[in-house]
């Protein structure tokens, strides 16, 4: 999750740009830079990691009265963490920064070379910058040549652009990215992705809509749609409280952050969808060569998430794909063979048993691979390669959004292995890839489901007991609705096979055992509701999710109309994610720091 900041104005201006950069950080990143123009003379600084190393690179910097900035936070998408890659991005005589994703970068690029253009690093956004320099020498003025660029280009994007043909403003971009402008009394402007960075800086601020353009000096605030009609900033007053600036008006961060799935799933596949294959920069060619078994270790949520993988790497790679729980592989005298591909899974890259399990494959001759969020992690550092998740930070305890980012990274990294065993067709492929893109809208919250599940939420206070009960790959998908409530409720809940409850937890059915059934109409729909039938002859009280009605439910979650199991799965990930969100704040609880519970679980 990339974040911008701009400034226009008086004060030291290199100062306001790393302190908006410092309220970004809770996103993730892997890069940061700034550029500053002052008296017609650019400044530029880039550093990969964490902002401390961009802040050494800048500590002899400073300005002098007036100047404008640009500054910004990198999650890579086209490239690798790299100074070159980092934003902000060179022309001949101007800087951009950019979050989101240019689709047609690649034949605007090549249109640039053939015209002489050296282009410097592997991103999109490098394109943008070029392209409006070469408009530049065709237009009349330096906000004709942005307009036009804008204009020509496709995808998603939230862009500050700064030029020496005009320095003393800063030209601005909206589609899809979030981007807002700050005012205050003393005639500055401030830019920002989100909120957190303007406070204290900034009184009133004006949200961008899609489509919107423009351009802001001192003296003005100049802006136009998508049609190209000149509009009015309409200004709101901001918040001075930075902590709920930083969960945009939720009552917790775990309800922002699954509400921002379909944000951090889309910067999950930014840059790694073609047509008909997937592309990980990130990896060797080579790494697969003489698999013949992936082996997928990790713990807790990312246990769960690894266990959705075994399904997708057998039913499309056709892999031998086995489980592991980290903290009893280590201590089991495991036998492991060279032609094993050793997967670690973990949000932080340093939980305990997991990077143990990690060294150990490591010392054993196996290739290792880490599904990580944290970039310069341990697990990263210490595998032979590794695949961020950009799931941004996630400050919730309970896991949400890094769980839905490394099941996509899997289905993608299915389809990857795929190709190379050649177990699908491309024509498959690209089915696969076209649903894939479907995954953002269909986490998105809908409000009349949220509602909906709110007033469900109060039948399921007490009782002695859930059971969360899928079949396939929303077996993991039950135990991890299971561990979500037993986290934040403290609630008793398993998450069982369904079709595995009449060997034995079936004694346990009556009114007050709640059953959660996951009911995927594309996958043994029949099989799984025959199972609910059993439970609900036994008096159990049911909570039905699907997409067909179920009569025999007490309470049906209708979710939206799909035509894929997957698409099934991720929309009933977010209403098991929701309804223990509803239950724990009915019951009182701190959704956020659960008790005995860390995010990041450091020791055995």
């Amino acid at each position: 999750m990339c974040g911008i900041v701009g400034y226009l104005g008086k004060k030291e201006t290199k100062e306001i740009l790393l302190d908006g950069l410092r309220e970004l950080e809770y996103r993730g990143y892997d890069s940061a830079g700034i550029a500053v123009l002052e008296n017609g003379h650019f400044s530029n600084f880039k550093a990969v990691g964490k902002l401390i190393n961009l802040e050494e690179k800048t500590k002899n910097f400073k300005t002098d009265g007036f100047a404008i900035g640009i500054g910004h936070t990198r999650w890579a998408t086209h490239g690798k963490p790299t100074e070159l890659n980092a934003h902000p991005h060179l022309g001949e005589s101007s800087y951009v920064v950019h979050n989101g994703i240019i689709e047609n970068y690649a034949t605007l690029k090549k249109e640039l070379q053939n015209s002489g253009i050296t282009f410097l690093s592997q991103t999109d956004t490098e394109v943008i910058v070029h392209q409006f320099e070469k408009n530049l020498k065709l237009c009349k003025d330096s906000f004709e040549a942005f307009a036009k660029t804008i204009k020509e280009l496709h995808g998603a994007y939230a862009i500050l652009l700064v030029t020496k043909s005009n320095p003393e403003t800063i030209f601005f971009a909206k589609h899809g990215s979030p981007m807002l402008v700050g005012i205050n009394d003393e005639d500055e402007k401030y830019f920002a992705s989100s909120d957190t960075p303007l406070i204290g800086h900034c009184k009133s601020v004006s949200y961008f809509e899609d489509g919107d353009y423009g351009y802001v000096t001192s003296d003005e605030i100049t802006i136009f749609n998508a049609l190209d009609i000149k509009k009015e900033a309409k200004f709101s007053a901001l918040s001075q409280n930075k902590l709920l600036a930083q969960k945009d008006g939720f009552r917790f961060f775990m309800e922002k952050e699954i509400y921002e799935q379909s944000v951090v799933i889309s910067d999950t596949l930014m840059g790694r969808l073609r047509e008909d294959e997937v592309v990980f920069d990130e990896l060797d060619s080579t790494l697969f060569d003489g698999i013949n078994e992936i082996k997928l270790c990790a713990c807790g949520t990312s246990y769960h998430s690894a266990m959705s993988a075994s399904y997708l790497f057998e039913r499309y790679s056709k892999i031998k794909t086995s489980l592991e729980i980290a903290s009893e592989f280590r201590y089991r005298e495991p036998i492991m063979t060279k032609d094993t591909l050793f997967v670690a899974i973990s949000q932080s890259g340093e939980t305990a048993d997991t990077l143990e399990t990690l060294k150990m494959a490591k010392a054993a001759g196996l290739k290792t691979l880490v599904i990580c969020n944290v970039d310069n992690s341990s697990m990263v550092r210490v595998a032979d390669a590794a695949i961020l998740t950009r799931a941004g930070i996630e400050k919730g305890v309970a896991s949400t959004k890094a769980f839905a980012t490394q099941v996509v990274v899997f289905w993608m990294l299915s389809l990857y292995v795929a190709k190379l065993k050649g177990s699908l067709t491309k024509m498959e492929i690209a089915a696969h890839i076209s649903t894939l893109r479907e995954v953002p809208s269909h986490v998105k919250v809908d409000d009349e489901m949220h509602e909906r599940i709110k007033r469900v939420s109060k039948r399921y206070l007490h009782g002695h007991g859930f059971f969360f009960i899928g079949r396939d790959i929303f077996y993991p998908l039950a135990l991890e609705g299971a561990l979500k409530l037993k986290e934040i409720s403290y609630l008793h809940a398993e998450g069982y096979p369904a079709g595995e409850m009449k060997h034995g937890p079936i004694a346990l059915a009556d009114p007050e055992l709640f059953t959660i059934a996951l009911l995927p109409k594309h996958l043994h729909y029949e099989k799984s509701k025959s199972n609910v039938e059993e439970l609900s002859a036994r008096d159990s009280t049911i909570c039905a999710i699907s997409q067909i009605p179920f009569d025999k439910a007490d309470d049906f979650i209708e979710i939206t109309t799909c035509e894929s199991y997957m698409l099934e799965f991720f929309e009933m990930m977010v209403v098991v994610q929701l309804l223990s969100l509803e239950i724990s704040i009915r019951l009182g609880n701190d959704v956020d720091m659960p008790r005995n519970l860390a995010k990041s679980v450091t020791v055995e």
